[in-house]
């Protein structure tokens, strides 16, 4: 019997696939779980609609990501820092310090798990951060961290 998942099932496979099981499978387990629906045509026809639907989704998400990467990459963020001998400076600045300050010069809201490297910045210059936007889309923010005065 062919079926369409609901859900992902560990042994069978992810949501929205379509596969051919045993009868007693899928009205013992499947069905009353709700975890897959029989592949009749009209499910067939939902199951199609939703797929177009979900990838129109995904094309408009990565469009947004892309928007936002272009912003980003045009982006430089300067954090002003006191220095004691030697050029050092005082702490460190985190993802969170750049996920603060991305936010109020651009509105743009990122997760501060989505920058690379998690290592805080401890030393004086330019600084590379990638940032991890959408499934194949990153960008560069430049931070340049400074003397402060």
């Amino acid at each position: 019997m062919k079926v369409i998942l609901l859900s992902d099932v560990k042994t069978l496979g992810k949501k929205g696939t379509i596969k051919e099981v045993a009868d007693g499978y899928a009205r013992n387990l499947l069905f009353p779980k709700k975890l897959a629906v029989p592949a009749t045509p009209a499910n067939l026809k939902k199951w199609e609609a939703e797929q177009a639907r979900l990838e129109l989704k995904e094309a408009q998400e990565e469009a947004e990501a892309k928007k936002i990467a272009a912003k980003i990459e045009a982006l430089t963020l300067k954090f002003p820092r006191k220095t004691g001998e030697g050029g050092k400076h005082f702490g460190s600045i985190t993802n969170k310090d750049i996920v603060e300050e991305l936010q109020k010069k651009t509105g743009i809201e990122i997760d501060k798990k989505q920058l690379n490297p998690s290592d805080p910045i401890k030393a004086m210059g330019e600084h590379k951060i990638k940032v991890h936007l959408y499934r194949g889309v990153t960008a560069n923010i430049e931070v340049h961290v400074v003397p402060e005065g």
